[in-house]
């Protein structure tokens, strides 16, 4: 034993001599390498040594900055989310581009893809130079007076009594100004794309940029100052928490009134009988709404405008399940009705579901989201079909899904919100309890009452304005293109160039009948006599 233990020491004592001479060969390498380099090298290896401990030393003396505050971190994750958000419904318009352009004919396709891309751009202009103005800016009960082109005083992110500026009807949401206006914007933008789809394949090109331009930037703001910018419907107690009634219902008035006065297409009633029209390419179209549907997730928990982790799943959850249920209801509702699971009418249903769950998302439970998308989904079905009977084509049915079940999802509100402090986010800046109560969730008619002032009198002016802005075009530039333009396609006649270069279109020029009986042409319609 003794032996071993004797063994193993004189291991440790040769380990550490081997040790001890490997490290003494080194270093006696390491200076020979050294002296080896010329006076040059030499001289910067030294230099190289100082430099690095100098920025040691440095790094040890200096005080750490101070990170930021707890405050300022929250307007960076708020002001973030916000953008991410209006990214979301940015991206829309790419959806808008799809769904319309596969639900109208080939020959248009150019011409639809043409009007939804530059409407947002031209909604930039407008918006920022006098639409947010005239509906975030300090004035009265009716219309903004200041802040056009963003300019006057603001001290956002500040918020309630320490915001002071000239945009107080937005000092609930802690971001800065811009953050402000980007979410704001792709907000008008999607009112004024509404319109493109009912007016399609027929309309001059220059007449729906003219109207686009009037709508962004003078009756959308309007109304969007009643609800939204503390004006007269907000004081009345009107609520919509996503836009509705801001958004889809303005722009699915617009849309009506568009339809009405450029009269039907060439072609969709023959013998006093509605003549589907149906569109090219139904791919495009779904993938257009899969698109609107994954933008949306923007449009309504961004409007919360802050990073509430409850808020914002909770909007999401009952989004998604209205739109969802939209679509079920749809497809059973048509399968009954029509006799065949009609693929536009499914699309259609879950953006009536979608439309409809945006003025309530916040204040309503799962189930009732349910029973909202449930009964958008059937009313879209319904609707097509009536106002191709009223004479009014509209070749994607935005009118029915965006006016119709805007209507109806403003008046859920009314019926199914949980009441005040229902959410922890039903909340003022003070913390105390605002927010609609329901008629069925033991509210009463006080609720549900400035909702229905508030649908007919955005409605109204929106009719109002959206006439006399189609009427002035109508006078002066003629709304609709010539028989021989609508025939041929737009494509052709307004841009010079097809969407599908080398394929066989459906264009005839002698294809259709002449489209109404003698004297049916629709009262209003543009439609050249020499029909």
């Amino acid at each position: 034993m003794h032996k071993q233990k004797l063994k193993t020491k004189n291991r440790r004592r040769s380990v550490k001599a081997f040790s001890k001479t490997a490290q003494s060969t080194s270093k006696i390498n390491l200076f020979t390498t050294i002296k080896r380099l010329s006076p040059n090298w030499q001289a910067c290896l030294s230099l190289a040594a100082l430099i690095v401990l100098g920025w040691g030393y440095a790094a040890v003396a200096q005080t750490p900055a101070a990170g930021p505050t707890t405050a300022e971190l929250k307007v960076a994750i708020d002001t973030l989310w916000v953008a991410i958000a209006a990214f979301l419904v940015f991206f829309m318009n790419a959806g808008f581009c799809m769904l319309e352009t596969g639900f109208c004919r080939q020959k248009n396709a150019v011409n639809v893809l043409a009007k939804n891309l530059i409407v947002f751009a031209l909604s930039t202009v407008a918006f920022w130079a006098i639409g947010f103005g005239l509906m975030f800016g300090d004035g009265n009960d009716f219309i903004g007076l200041n802040g056009f082109f963003l300019a006057g005083a603001d001290n956002s992110p500040a918020t309630g009594d320490a915001y002071k500026g000239v945009f107080s009807a937005l000092n609930w949401t802690g971001i800065p100004l811009a953050g402000k206006f980007l979410f704001q914007l792709v907000f008008a933008g999607t009112a004024a794309t509404i319109v493109s789809g009912a007016v399609a394949e027929r309309i001059k090109f220059v007449d729906f940029l003219v109207f686009s331009l009037l709508l962004v930037g003078i009756a959308y703001p309007i109304t969007g100052h009643w609800i939204w910018g503390a004006g007269w419907l907000a004081d009345m107690g009107f609520w919509d928490f996503a836009g509705s009634t801001v958004v889809h219902s303005v722009g699915g008035w617009a849309a009506l009134m568009g339809a009405a006065f450029l009269g039907p297409r060439i072609g969709k009633y023959q013998d006093r009988q509605v003549v589907a029209l149906p569109g090219h390419n139904m791919s495009i179209a779904t993938l257009g709404c899969l698109i609107l549907w994954l933008g949306w997730f923007g449009f309504n928990p961004g409007s919360v405008m802050a990073a509430d982790p409850g808020a914002i799943t909770h909007i999401a959850l009952t989004t998604n399940m209205a739109g969802a249920v939209g679509g079920i209801a749809a497809t059973v509702t048509a399968w009954l009705y029509l006799g065949k699971p009609d693929l536009s009418m499914i699309i259609n249903g879950i953006l009536a579901g979608l439309v409809a769950i945006t003025a309530p998302c916040a204040y309503v439970n799962i189930g009732s989201s349910v029973v909202i998308g449930l009964i958008a989904g059937i009313l879209v079905v319904f609707s097509v079909p009536f106002f191709d009977k009223l004479g009014i084509d509209d070749p994607v049915g935005a009118t029915s899904v965006h006016l119709v079940c805007g209507v109806w999802g403003t008046l859920a509100v009314g019926l199914f919100a949980v009441g005040p402090g229902g959410y922890p986010w039903m909340v003022d800046l003070a913390g105390k309890p605002i927010g609609p109560h329901g008629l069925f969730f033991g509210g009463h008619f006080g609720t549900l009452i400035p909702q229905i002032v508030g649908i007919l009198s955005v409605g109204g002016i929106t009719v109002l304005l959206s006439s006399v802005f189609w009427l002035a075009l109508k006078a002066t530039l003629g709304i609709r293109v010539s028989r021989q333009e609508e025939l041929e396609g737009l494509d052709i006649g307004e841009h010079g160039m097809e969407a599908y270069s080398g394929f066989i279109t459906e264009t005839n020029t002698d294809g259709f009948s002449q489209g109404y009986s003698s004297g049916e042409i629709p009262q209003g319609s543009d439609l050249p006599n020499t029909l």
